[in-house]
């Protein structure tokens, strides 16, 4: 973009195209009403029924589609029967043993496998994968989660993450193969998983629930919708980047096109493909406590029902088992990653090949029948067993006895001289001013392109009704990654200057970004009761991370040649920070502008629960009345406002960077 541009021999300055645009939303805003109702509320003959469409289509699904010889609803049936087949086998496994009968008649005929067996085979795999330290970490992850009476909870939610991770790896990878053979199909696909991971889950529970029942198997499917999108992103670049050298030589030994791909492609991919299942775990870990909600039970249902008591202490503890599955399981798959296969042994016999293997096989079998003569080794003995919930409730209820009024004045100073005061302004700007201006900032940011995209997203939005709930879920938002941001880049500046500090500050980050959102709520009613205050705090407290770790990254990545010659010019460290770093730092920080705005945007609908009146309570309220039209138009809504978000936010990184120099390669 020029600096300047001529207009009847006139130099214009860059601003001015912004100062037209604000000046034209001004008169609209100020002097428009009488004029143009319309621009301020969307005529509602004029509405777009987009929730009636989509529930009269479910229903016709439901009721009367056919495919061939089968119903739609026998073949989502069919599916649900796939799914429910390996996850009842895992469960048996890990969890319920092998059942005769169903309900409260069952009759077990096998135990579960031991804790202490899962314990080892899994502190196997880590020794396999990562050597003695990893072995020692995952040994301690499960140990916590037995130690404090999880355990039965988190061999459920595992046996579900067992099922869905292989299926959400397997899909991804297959539309991955696709898009990377087809840029076509790229093209086709690349929208469809920007809302699979931009509409809140919520949205679609009702049509799965619809769909496939209630039950373990629904929250499978709603785990995969969640967790794929990344497997497939990451299947396409990473089968893109492989090196043309071994393509060429695939060809000189005249590899078929399956060899190619299989034998050549998917090997020469294979860390970067691990990034993907480790991605796919994460989200996967992510979904336990909204999968509860549709019958998936384990931890996430225990945090979800310590939520309806207020009982902070359960929910942390049940959250924190997430937190340690979550790091077992992560460092399993960064391990396998990262590791550098050799030749397998052939010599000796099945134990010396696969010692691994064997022994874990041997523990399992000593430990269940040892288990049979001795209980303590097939169920963790509940006298072993510890808990700090009561002492972290009664915490917060100390917090909220003895500072009651401090944090009211609190509470009440940013709500009456903040939230308040901007929630109206928002409420009062027309849609059409609005969606103009997200238009035109499109266009200086990126193009015809960005600004079509923009202009449109905002005017659906309006025309599907949902223009004023998403005016509220804007203001608390813009309020929370503010606020957000605020706390982050200071703390990031903090860090990446200190080593020592960065290290305490990474384990912190990496906690929360791990802790399920549904665990920052209870504090935050406990202390604050429900409301707006109450949901931005929670939004904050979830959100932050990502501004920290970026900000962390940007000023760790300026090239140690520009501080020098700073310092050589005689700059203050100050100066230095202020006019090297930071500015360098820019595009990083923007993108860590753009990961907060989107996980306060998924942290918004979770709020729903504590009485804000957005788009997260429209949703919710479908869930509650199983109306899917009404939750995925609601849904899609937030999925708009964090498409409009990121891609504004990528322009103005890409422009800030051509404006310092950088290129592409350096971003």
């Amino acid at each position: 973009m020029q600096a300047s541009a001529i207009r009847n021999g006139i130099a214009l300055p860059r601003w001015s195209g912004w100062a037209i645009a604000l000046f034209c939303f001004v008169l609209l805003w100020k002097f428009g009403a009488e004029q143009l109702p319309w621009a301020f509320e969307y005529p509602r003959k004029a509405m777009i029924p987009a929730a009636r469409w989509i529930g009269d289509f479910t229903k016709w699904l439901l009721n009367e589609a056919t495919f061939g010889l089968f119903t739609f609803q026998e073949f989502t049936r069919f599916i649900a029967a796939v799914i429910d087949f390996p996850y009842r086998i895992a469960l048996s496994l890990l969890s319920t043993g092998f059942l005769q009968g169903e309900g409260s008649a069952a009759v077990q005929i096998t135990p579960p496998l031991s804790w202490i067996a899962v314990i080892v085979t899994f502190t196997l795999l880590g020794l396999h994968a990562g050597g003695m330290r990893l072995a020692a970490l995952v040994a301690a992850c499960l140990g916590f989660v037995a130690l404090f009476g999880q355990w039965q909870s988190a061999m459920v939610t595992l046996a579900s993450i067992l099922v869905a991770v292989p299926l959400g790896v397997a899909g991804g990878a297959a539309l991955g193969v696709l898009a990377w053979r087809s840029p076509a199909f790229e093209r086709a696909i690349r929208p469809v998983l920007d809302l699979m991971q931009t509409i809140p889950v919520f949205a679609y529970l009702v049509p799965i629930l619809f769909l496939f029942g209630f039950g373990p198997t629904a929250a499978v499917v709603a785990t995969l919708i969640y967790a794929m999108p990344p497997m497939t992103r990451v299947t396409q670049l990473a089968l893109s980047r492989v090196p043309g050298e071994l393509t060429d030589l695939g060809r000189m030994v005249g590899c078929s096109r399956r060899q190619m791909l299989w034998r050549v492609m998917v090997p020469a991919s294979m860390p970067s493909l691990m990034v993907g299942v480790n991605q796919v775990i994460m989200l996967s870990l992510n979904m336990v406590i909204i999968a509860s909600m549709i019958g998936a039970g384990g931890l996430g249902f225990d945090v979800l029902a310590a939520l309806r008591r207020l009982d902070f202490g359960a929910g942390l503890e049940a959250g924190l088992a997430i937190v340690a599955l979550a790091v077992a399981l992560d460092r399993l798959s960064q391990a396998f990653a990262a590791r550098r296969t050799g030749a397998a042994p052939t010599a000796g016999n099945p134990v010396q090949r696969h010692p691994y293997l064997a022994g874990a096989l041997a523990t399992i079998v000593i430990a269940g029948l040892a288990g049979l003569a001795v209980p303590a080794v097939q169920t963790y003995p509940e006298a072993l067993e510890l808990s700090t919930g009561t002492f972290w409730s009664e915490v917060v209820a100390w917090i909220n006895v003895n500072f009651f009024d401090a944090i009211e004045a609190v509470k009440n100073a940013v709500l009456l001289n903040l939230l308040i005061p901007f929630k109206r302004f928002l409420l009062d700007l027309p849609w059409l001013g609005v969606a103009g201006l997200l238009a035109f900032a499109g266009w200086r940011l990126g193009g015809w392109q960005l600004a079509v995209l923009a202009g449109v997203l905002a005017f659906l939005i309006a025309a599907t009704g949902q223009w004023e709930k998403a005016m509220i879920t804007v203001y608390l938002c813009g309020i929370s990654v503010l606020f957000a941001m605020l706390i982050g880049v200071p703390v990031g500046i903090l860090a990446a200057e200190r080593e020592r500090l960065w290290t305490v500050v990474r384990v912190v980050i990496d906690t929360l970004q791990t802790l399920p959102s549904f665990v920052y709520l209870m504090p935050a009613v406990m202390l604050f009761r429900v409301g707006d205050f109450t949901a931005m705090v929670a939004v904050v407290a979830y959100a932050v991370a990502p501004a920290i770790r970026y900000t962390v990254l940007g000023l760790q990545h300026v090239d140690p040649k520009l501080i020098e010659a700073g310092r050589a010019m005689g700059c203050t460290p100050n100066q230095i920070l202020l006019r090297i770093k930071l500015k360098l730092a820019l595009p990083e920080i923007m993108l860590g502008l753009n990961q907060t705005v989107m996980f306060a945007l998924s942290m918004l609908v979770i709020t729903a629960l504590v009485g804000t009146r957005d788009l997260g309570q429209e949703v919710y309220i479908a869930l509650t009345k199983a109306d899917p039209g009404r939750g995925l138009v609601a849904g899609l809504a937030v999925a708009f406002i964090a498409i409009i978000t990121d891609r504004l936010n990528q322009a103005g990184a890409r422009a800030a960077r051509a404006r310092l120099g950088l290129g592409d390669a350096q971003a």
